[in-house]
């Protein structure tokens, strides 16, 4: 190196103890913001729900809808699709960072998120079947 450039200054050991690149167990995990959920188990029980309810959400996001006929109402429910599919992404985008934590809690919330979202989406579309054919 030369004299004129700097030499890049280390981490601190604090942050490097936090980052993994293994799954692993317990409270002590950074997710999608510094601090937080901090190491306290209220905190990481919190961050659990969140991430469990989020999914559920992606999953009611992606379920179907119908766009009525007549020019106005297609193009506006192209738009409120579009508009959906955008939050959904971006949802699911926070979910994926949050998995990517390495923390087996939090993963193991998403995927139950996930299925529990897709049954309830799932048994939502059963019943309205279920009353379209009896209509």
């Amino acid at each position: 190196m030369s004299e004129d450039m700097p030499m890049p200054m280390p981490m601190p050991m604090d942050h490097m103890a936090m980052m993994h690149m293994t799954f692993f167990w317990g409270k002590d995990v950074v997710m999608l913001f510094d601090d937080w959920p901090n190491g306290k188990l209220g905190m990481y029980i919190l961050a659990l729900v969140f991430v469990f309810v989020l999914a559920v959400i992606v999953e009611f996001l992606s379920g179907p809808t119908t766009i009525k006929t007549g020019a106005y109402t297609t193009v506006s429910g192209l738009a409120e699709q579009a508009l959906v599919y955008g939050i959904r992404t971006a949802l699911a985008y926070l979910l994926m960072l949050s998995v990517m934590s390495y923390n087996l809690g939090v993963f193991i919330a998403v995927v139950f998120g996930h299925a529990i979202g897709f049954i309830l989406v799932k048994h939502r579309g059963d019943l309205k079947a279920t009353n379209d054919d009896a209509e």
